[in-house]
């Protein structure tokens, strides 16, 4: 057995918003949608073989029911993620999301920044020095 791969798969209060976010800001591309066309209740994203997951909350507190007392954005789930060039993506991006953590060089050898989603979720984007 082994793993193959992970996705983020998140739940958004507003997958309209979302979905331009990652797609507008951040360069993801819609693979699926379920439904095909809006509203959607869930929408895949990927850009350069990284995928996203965007799940609207109705479904999956109807599935996961436990899931009803889960705030979106404050799981404690941040998510990193490795890339080429973060210095030229961290000027395409700042001035159209919340920063958390500008751009610097860290002592672990990372290039790295740190922004917010709508829905609150913290990204990091990193490069190895």
């Amino acid at each position: 057995m082994k793993l193959t791969a992970v996705t983020p798969n998140l739940i958004s209060n507003d997958l309209p918003r979302a979905l331009a976010f990652y797609r507008d800001v951040l360069g993801f591309s819609v693979v699926t949608t379920v439904p095909d066309q809006p509203p959607f209740v869930f929408i895949m994203l990927e850009r350069d073989g990284v995928h996203v997951f965007l799940n609207d909350p109705a479904p999956v507190r109807h599935d996961a029911p436990d899931v009803t007392s889960f705030v979106v954005g404050q799981s404690g789930v941040a998510m990193f993620f490795m890339m080429e060039d973060v210095s030229a993506f961290w000027n395409q991006v700042r001035d159209k999301t919340r920063v958390v953590m500008p751009l610097k060089d860290q002592w672990y050898g990372m290039r790295e920044f740190s922004i917010t989603d709508p829905d609150g979720y913290v990204l990091t984007f990193a490069e190895r020095i």
